[in-house]
C-alpha cells in the first residue's frame, strides 16, 4: 500500500499535484499532533509479562537493532556518507515513526534530501525484509516439522501444552495500581484526554532535561508505565476509535516529504537506499546469528527475529501464518510451528518497531 501510494504521489507531484495538498487538507497539522499520541499508544501495546516470557527473543531483537545502528554507522559512513548512514538506521530498525523523527531533524538542518531518503526507506524496506524472513521461516518450519515427525519434539510439545494451560490459568486480570474507570466514563474523549496527558508529561520531562532525553522516547516509556499501573488502557487509541484517523495524519506527514523529491533527486538516492538496506541486513545477520547461537535459537529463527525490524506487525503475523499453512500438513504440525514461531515473531516485531527503533532514533537524531 505504501509503495503504490508513494509512486502515485511522486508522479502526481511531478505532473502538477499541488505540493501543499496535505497542508491544504489540514492533515499535516493533525499528523504532527498525532505522532506523540501514537508513540504513547505504542507503549500500551506491550505487556511486561509477555516480554519476560520471551526474554531471549527480546535480547535478539534488540541486538539486531544495535547491529543495524553499529554496522551502518561504522561501515556505512565511509560508503554512503555520515548523514545517510545515521538517518538510515532508525527507519530500517522500525518504520514510519522513526522515519518521521529522523526526517524532521534533517529538515530542521536544511537537509531536505535526507527527509525524502528516510521516507523512501520505509516505503521499500519490506521488499528486502519479507523475502528474507519468508525463506528463513520456511526452513525453520521444515526443521520443526521434521523433528516432530521423528518424535524428537514430543517432550517439547507436552511442555508447550503445559505452558498453554498455565497461561490460560493466568489470564485472570491482574489488579492495577489505578483501577479502571467505570464503563460510562470510558468514552472516546476521556481516553484521548488520558493519552494526551501522558504524552504532554513526556514532552515536559524532556524539557526538564534540556532535550538530553528525547521526548518521543519518554512518551513511549510513559505509555508502557501508564498501561502497567492502569492509567492507560491496552491498545488505547483503537478503543478511542481514533487510530485510523491518526494513521491518516501520520501518513500525510511522511508522504509530504515526497513533494520535495525531483526525478534527479530520486536517481541520486538509488545507491544510498540500496546500500543502506543491504548494510542493515548484514548487521542484522551478524548480530542476530551470534546472539541466537548463544541463546540456543537456530540461525534461521534468530535472523528472522532480527529481520522483523524491516516490516513489523502485522507483517510478522501474516507471514508466520503463511508459513504455517505452507509447511504444516496436519493440524498438529501447524500447531507445532505456530506455537514455536508465532510468539517469537510477534514479540520481535513489537520490540524492534515499537521500542528499539524509537530509542535508536532518539539517539541518532543528535548525530545528524
Amino acid at each position: 500500500m505504501m509503495f503504490v501510494s508513494s509512486v502515485i504521489l511522486l508522479v502526481g507531484f511531478w505532473v502538477g499535484l499541488p505540493e501543499t495538498i496535505f497542508q491544504d487538507a489540514g492533515l499535516t497539522g493533525l499528523g504532527s499532533l498525532m505522532i506523540a499520541f501514537l508513540i504513547t499508544h505504542m507503549g500500551t501495546l506491550l505487556s511486561l509479562e509477555d516480554l519476560k516470557k520471551q526474554w531471549k527473543t527480546v535480547v535478539i531483537a534488540v541486538g539486531a537493532v544495535v547491529g543495524i545502528g553499529v554496522f551502518l554507522f561504522f561501515v556505512g559512513t565511509p560508503i554512503i556518507g555520515r548523514d545517510y548512514a545515521v538517518s538510515a538506521a532508525p527507519p530500517i530498525s522500525g518504520g514510519i515513526v522513526a522515519a518521521i523523527i529522523m526526517g524532521d531533524a534533517a529538515k530542521a538542518k536544511g537537509l531536505e534530501i535526507i527527509a525524502v531518503f528516510t521516507t523512501l526507506l520505509v516505503v521499500i524496506q519490506g521488499f528486502f525484509g519479507l523475502p528474507v524472513a519468508s525463506l528463513l521461516l520456511n526452513k525453520e518450519a521444515k526443521r520443526l516439522v521434521n523433528n516432530y515427525r521423528n518424535n524428537q519434539m514430543e517432550k517439547e510439545s507436552k511442555a508447550l501444552e503445559e505452558v498453554a494451560i498455565a497461561s490460560d490459568e493466568e489470564k485472570e486480570p491482574k489488579k492495577k495500581l489505578i483501577p479502571p474507570l467505570p464503563k460510562e466514563l470510558q468514552t472516546n474523549y476521556v481516553l484521548l484526554a488520558k493519552i494526551g496527558l501522558v504524552a504532554m508529561l513526556g514532552f515536559k520531562l524532556a524539557e526538564l532535561t534540556n532535550g538530553i532525553l528525547n521526548a518521543n522516547v519518554l512518551c513511549l516509556i510513559l505509555g508502557i508505565i501508564g498501561r502497567e499501573i492502569g492509567f492507560l488502557e491496552e491498545n488505547i487509541m483503537v478503543k478511542a476509535n481514533s487510530f485510523g484517523l491518526a494513521i491518516v495524519g501520520l501518513m500525510a506527514v511522511a508522504f509530504g516529504n515526497l513533494a520535495m523529491a525531483t526525478p534527479q533527486m530520486l536517481r541520486s538516492l538509488i545507491w544510498p537506499l540500496i546500500a543502506s538496506l543491504v548494510l542493515g541486513l548484514i548487521g542484522i545477520f551478524i548480530f542476530s546469528s551470534i546472539l541466537g547461537k548463544l541463546l540456543g535459537y537456530s540461525k534461521e529463527m534468530a535472523i528472522s527475529i532480527g529481520v522483523s525490524a524491516l516490516f513489523g506487525f502485522p507483517g510478522t503475523y501474516i507471514l508466520t501464518n503463511e508459513v504455517v499453512n505452507a509447511v504444516g500438513e496436519t493440524d498438529d504440525e501447524k500447531k507445532i510451528i505456530s506455537d514455536e514461531v508465532l510468539p517469537k515473531m510477534l514479540v520481535a516485531g513489537f520490540v524492534t518497531v515499537t521500542i528499539s527503533s524509537v530509542i535508536l532514533a532518539g539517539f541518532m537524531v543528535n548525530l545528524i
